[in-house]
């Protein structure tokens, strides 16, 4: 009997046979069918992925802005209600402990998502900052579920469920259509929240709602999805969809131990105030994270050698094969001198030496 986690759609993924592994403590759908297949789903039609496994936090308080640009070194209080920002939480030397999302409900009222494996790590810090501010902290990660509808064909699915919408890095509250919806945790309402957002590249959408609500509004989309020819997508085909543009992810790209400017998100920067870890980002950047395309099949793998001839010049954090440009394609940081695009590199897999040229995070367009 399994002691980990489990998202309120887990009995669904069991209906549709996923194979099931363990992601930081959570029994998650690796793929249902075959991940290339879940990919170019998403790439060229839609997919919906169960990422209820992310965190929920909700603060709210008079300080609620001002503790927030105090947290984060993107400007919080530039942020209008209905919108949402990509940012990351910085230790005390400007290095990233995780990437998130904040979210302005109101004046007042904001939330932020955690990456799963860091809930508690988050919840703590920001528990752990906020002496002074008279801020209230909810951590409503168990209460809340979420599910990404993603690809080009979001929207005709998103119309057919009667939902809005709502824009890249916009979202809104939705209680009425198709999908009914209990009391959620965020809102303090019977909705749920429709965002912009997503970890694909491709337009689409996340819904916010009840952990209740979840089996009914899964089904619900994936009906939509599979009429447009989509599919449900497991974690397998997350990482390559991610990969594939570029997008860090924590706990495999970064461990604490690389800024904003290291991570090529310098974009995240611009809290002019004071911020936790802002003196640490005026120190040198000496790697800088980088795409590597090959010319091979062979998947470079976390920790191997990025080698500019006889010298090492940084290293792999994560790999993978791009079903869109057929050939192995990898994340890593490298020597600022070698990190120019266009540039070959070689990278060391095993016995092997691959070629690759060194590209932008983003190696699909």
């Amino acid at each position: 009997m399994s002691e980990n986690k489990r998202t309120p759609l887990y009995e669904e993924h069991v209906k549709l046979n996923a194979k099931i592994i363990d992601f930081h403590g959570w029994d998650m759908p690796l793929q249902y069918t075959k991940i290339m297949d879940e990919h170019m789903a998403v790439r060229k039609h839609a997919g919906i992925f169960d990422v209820s496994h992310m965190g929920d936090v909700v603060v709210q308080g008079k300080d609620a802005e001002k503790f927030l640009n105090h947290m984060f070194p993107t400007k919080i209080s530039d942020l209008e209600n209905g919108h949402a920002v990509y940012t990351a939480f910085l230790n005390e030397n400007g290095n990233i402990i995780d990437d998130t999302i904040v979210y302005r409900i109101s004046g007042d009222k904001f939330f932020f998502v955690p990456n799963a494996s860091m809930i508690d790590t988050i919840v703590s810090w920001v528990r752990k900052n906020s002496s002074g501010y008279s801020v209230t902290i909810s951590d409503y990660s168990s209460d809340i579920a979420c599910i990404a509808l993603q690809g080009p064909d979001s929207i005709k699915v998103m119309a057919s469920l009667g939902i809005k919408d709502p824009g890249p890095f916009r979202f809104q509250e939705m209680d009425s259509g198709k999908l009914k919806f209990s009391e959620n945790k965020i809102t303090g309402r019977k909705s749920a929240i429709i965002s912009g957002t997503g970890y694909t590249g491709e337009h689409g959408i996340e819904i916010l709602c009840s952990s209740k609500d979840a089996a009914s509004v899964w089904e619900a989309v994936l009906k939509e999805v599979k009429a447009v020819g989509g599919l449900p997508c497991g974690l397998g085909a997350r990482d390559t969809l991610r990969m594939e543009k570029g997008m860090l992810l924590s706990g495999t790209d970064f461990h604490g131990d690389r800024n904003p400017h290291e991570c090529a998100i310098t974009f995240i920067l611009t809290n002019d105030g004071e911020f936790i870890g802002k003196e640490g980002l005026s120190n040198p950047v000496k790697e800088v994270f980088r795409g590597f395309i090959t010319d091979s099949k062979i998947i470079p793998r976390a920790g191997n050698a990025i080698m500019n001839g006889e010298n090492q010049v940084g290293n792999i954090t994560s790999g993978t094969l791009s079903p869109v440009l057929d050939r192995a394609i990898a994340l890593g940081f490298i020597d600022r001198k070698s990190a120019k695009p266009g540039n070959s590199v070689m990278i060391k897999v095993r016995d092997r030496e691959l070629n690759a040229t060194v590209s932008r995070p983003k190696m699909v367009p």
